[in-house]
Parts: C-alpha cells; structure tokens; sequence
C-alpha cells in the first residue's frame, strides 16, 4: 500500500478515508452510526472544543471513559490538533489512578459518565484528588497532579458539580473550522499522538509512546495483511484503551472499512449485533469472547456468509476447536505488544492451514526479528530465546523514563520484549510465553511484582509472591502465596475483599495460599516451585464478595 506522506498523520490518514469513501460506513457503535465524511466533521467539531478548553499543540489529554462512539471522537480530535491522548485504563482503580495521572503529566481529563450506574469515576477521582470535593470548575491546583488544569465530565445524566456536556460545546464557539485545519496541517508523523500505560517489571505501568507514523503505518500494514477495502466490515468488541482497538482502527482509516465497537462484551447484545451486522472480521482476540458466541443459542442463527477473518490467540487444539466454528473464516492468529505499536505480526490469509495454529504468522514487511540466549547470541532457527524486534513499529520510547527505554531498545535499535519465543521454518514467529516475572490476563500485561507490592500494604501480610496460572476465560489469572505477620490471622476471602475496588478487578487473585516458608535460591524465591506445586482449587470469585454499598464496577 502505498502512502503518501502527509497521509502518516491520524488527520491526514482520516482524509484520505474519506476521499476514497466519503458516503461509506466508517464507524458503528452502540446504535450510533457516522458515514466517513460525517465522523470527520464531528471530530473537527470536537477538536473546536478542545482548542476552545486551551488544548494546544503537545498537551497531554487523558481519557478515562467507557467504550462509547465519543471516545473514538474525542481520540482522533486529540491527534487532530497535535495534542497527546492518554488513554487510561477503564479498569483502573485508585491505587493506578493516582499514579498514572501525575505521571502523564495530563493537563486535561476528560471522563465519561455515560455508564455511571456501573461504572462511577467521581467518586475514585475525589479519593485521590481531594480537592475535586469542593471544586465547581475553573483552573485546578491539586498538588496530586500538578499539571492537571481541567477535568471534563461527559455523558452523565446526574445534574453535575464539574464541567461536561454543556461546557464542552459552547468552549466550541469562539473557534471556527479553519483554525482547527490550521493546526491539523502543522502535525509532523514524527509527533507523539499516543500515550497508553502497560506494566513492566516494576511496581508501577510504564507509559508507551507512539507516534503518528508508527501507527499509520502498522494500521496500514494490516489493513494490507488482511485485504482490507472499503466493503469491509470489523466487528471488536475489546477495550478502547488498548491496542487491540487501536490498531483496527488504524487499519480502517488506511482502507475505508467500516469499525463496529462495543461498549462492553456482553454475549446476548453481541450475538444480536453480530446477527444484524454480518461483518467480514471478527477481531475478538481471546478466546473467552469466542467461546461465548459459539455456546450461545442464537449462534446457530448467525449468518457467516460475509466473514472471511475470525481473528484469536489460544492454545492450538484451542484455536483448531473455534475454527471449525467459522468454516469459512480463515483462523488468524498473531504476536504483538503495545511497544510494538501493538501487533506487527500475523497469520497471512494464504497460509498453511496447520501452520495458522502452531505459529504466530510473519512480521509485516519492514520488520525484522532474531531469536536470541541469555547471553545475547543468536540461536539457530526452532531453538527458543528472547524475541526482539527491530522496524518501523517500534515505539520511541517510554515517556520520561529513559533508563526503562534504554533497556527495552538497544543502541542498535532492537526492542528486547522479555517475551520467550523462536523463528520456524518460512521466518514464521512462534510465542511461547513471557520471560519476565508477568502475568497476561485476559490480554492485559500485569506485573508480578506490582500486586505484590499492593498485597503488602495489608498490615497482617508480610510477604506476598505472585503467579500466574491457567484460566479457561481469561487464559490466565493471578494466585498469590502469603506470609502472614506473626500473631496475624487472615482468610483468603478477606485478601480479595482488601483489592476490592482498589485495583482494576482483572489483577485481583482468585486463588489464595497461605505459607510459612518459601523455596528460595541464594537470594530469591523460586516461584518454578510455587508453580510446580499449584492445584487451582478454592477458586475466590471478587463479584460475589463485593461490597453492598455503591461502588464503581467496571
């Protein structure tokens, strides 16, 4: 696919969509549906507000909402004008959120409200940021977060103590359509457009950055791995937050195709869109959305005609069991990180029938892998090492963190991922697991030692050591094996109801052990025991411990 330059921004790759295909279909979400030419003026008119909030060029514009088709706006109308969006985690709790926050430096906070039933971020915010109890609007001076200058309450029904709808349409006022274009014209594809945080090795998420031309270049890369054209339709239901959408929608800007999102997977809604829509992609990604469409009753009703693509990651007698589901989809599987702009390796549609459930396909073109031991060499084809990564993809780095960035890509460009892996025949990668001390539940990367590092703020626990073991829905979950304080009694339940609504509830532990002493090396914990020794019974599901007093859910 070839790409002009001025198309290597996110405003210029939106032109371009809608110059191949002004009247088509662009995005869906929830009932609400835009043609190209019409998401276009209503991300330029959401841009007019944020200009009229003082957003300029360079500022850090955090989104902290549910899915919902204002995301997507309020995501391109950031990139528009040169801004940066951080897009924070929906499922953060206090403990992330007053961390990431100042950390971001986010100079405005938009957060939505539309699902405020389930999903309530004033009172978190309030928790972290005292001094939003008594705020009614006007420039903020929280020393929590001193480069936080405006928060922006959409979609909340409630009658509102801070700024939200009505606020955020007349600061459109005093600015007009040429100014916003103006400023879209000034956007270099070297410019960070994206901020998205994803744990390390250490306590505390480490915020990625991603530019314009990284990521129109892996969306049109896929775009171009999928054949995608302007009578294309994806289905995703995952996460705004995360790459996983990210990346298709990139795709779609690079092609023309038409995005349907979710607000939340929910099987009986899904199936019902799925039987209405009938798209050409699905880009569910986990096997726990898979399994739940395949088992639905109306799944019969699905009419598959139109679906070439059904795109998930699994165990392979997994992935061979959903594809005969799809018959005639082809079953692509993949290998990605967000430091890699998200996922810049796939099945291709003309591969092996085998070999798209043994292998993680091939790198787009313009990238490049090797395959190296412990002691930086590299190892000859099928023989495991760490997979590192070198290309167009590759992220600049990690925002104000340089000693982390210049860990993860060394002086001659290669992203070292911790991931464990190796090349097979054809140059195919195969991903077989994580070398560092990581946890990836139900697609999110979550490190060992920050749980632990949580659980150990509990005054009865003196220490806590962290493992990941299988799940059938999330494909993996945390179990935690506790040293009690001396004299300090503790149940496993009430180690769940602690992380209750103080962590994002996909990091809380269902399995509990409780232990007196710990198999150690010279120096560490040897968790290959803790692993070895696991049996996954007494189950803890936090849902059926949550607190009856209102509290936010999502």
């Amino acid at each position: 696919m070839t790409i002009k330059a001025e198309e290597l921004t996110l405003g210029g790759q939106l032109a371009r969509a809608v110059a191949m295909r002004s009247d088509g279909e662009a995005l869906v979400y929830d009932g609400r549906r835009a043609s190209w030419a019409e998401l276009q003026e209503q991300v330029i008119e959401r841009a007019r507000s944020l200009i009229g909030l003082g957003v300029r060029p360079g500022d850090h514009v955090g989104l902290l909402m549910p899915n919902c088709y204002d995301y997507v706006v309020l995501y391109y109308a950031i990139n528009l004008i040169g801004g940066v969006a951080v897009l924070l985690n929906a499922r953060y709790r206090a403990d992330d959120l007053a961390y990431v926050i100042p950390k971001a430096n986010i100079r405005v906070l938009i957060i939505g409200g539309q699902q405020w039933q389930h999903c309530d971020y004033r009172p978190l915010l309030q928790r972290i940021l005292p001094g939003l109890a008594a705020w009614r609007g006007g420039p903020l001076q929280l020393p929590e977060a001193s480069a936080l200058d405006l928060l922006v309450e959409l979609g909340d029904q409630r009658p509102g103590q801070w700024p939200a709808d009505e606020a955020f349409t007349a600061a459109a006022l005093g600015v007009d359509r040429a100014e916003v274009l103006a400023l879209a014209a000034t956007v270099s594809p070297d410019q960070i457009g994206l901020l998205i945080f994803s744990s390390g090795t250490t306590a505390h998420p480490k915020a990625c950055m991603l530019n314009h031309r990284s990521l129109a270049l892996t969306g049109a890369a896929l775009a171009e791995r999928f054949e995608l054209t302007g009578q294309d339709v994806i289905w995703d239901p995952l996460p705004l937050f995360h790459m996983s959408t990210i990346l298709p929608l990139a795709a779609c800007r690079a092609s023309g195709a038409c995005f349907i999102g979710m607000g939340y997977f929910e099987a009986d809604s899904a199936m019902a869109l799925l039987i209405k829509e009938r798209p050409t992609v699905h880009y569910a990604g986990f096997p726990a959305i898979i399994g739940a469409l395949i088992s639905h009753p109306q799944f019969a009703a699905y009419d598959q005609s139109r679906l070439r693509i059904n795109h998930v990651v699994g165990p392979p007698d997994l992935l061979r069991r959903y594809a005969g589901h799809f018959p005639g989809a082809v079953p692509v599987n993949s290998y990605g990180l967000t430091e890699a702009s998200g996922v810049p390796c796939y099945s291709r549609l003309d591969e092996e029938r085998a070999l798209l459930f043994t292998t993680n396909g091939h790198l787009f073109d313009g990238m490049e892998a090797k395959i190296i031991d412990d002691e930086g060499h590299e190892v000859a084809e099928g023989q495991a090492g760490e997979i590192c990564l070198r290309g167009f993809a590759i992220f600049p780095g990690y925002y104000d963190d340089a000693d982390a960035t210049a860990k993860a890509v060394d002086a001659e460009g290669w992203l070292h991922t911790g991931d464990l892996g190796s090349r097979a025949p054809g140059g195919r990668l195969v991903y077989s697991g994580r070398l560092k001390d990581m946890l990836k539940i139900g697609g999110e990367n979550v490190a060992a030692i920050e749980l632990e590092s949580f659980l150990m703020t509990h005054p009865a626990i003196r220490m806590a050591q962290v493992i990941g073991v299988p799940d059938e829905r999330l494909m993996e979950v945390a179990a935690v094996f506790i040293e009690l304080e001396p004299g300090q009694r503790l149940r496993g339940q009430e180690v769940v109801a602690y992380c209750l609504d103080r962590i994002a509830s996909y990091k809380i532990p269902r399995y509990v052990r409780f232990v007196e002493s710990w198999p150690m090396s010279a120096t560490k914990v040897q968790k290959f025991q803790l692993r070895q020794g696991f049996i996954p019974t007494g189950r803890i599901e936090p849902k059926l411990l949550r607190r009856e007093a209102p509290s936010p859910v999502c």
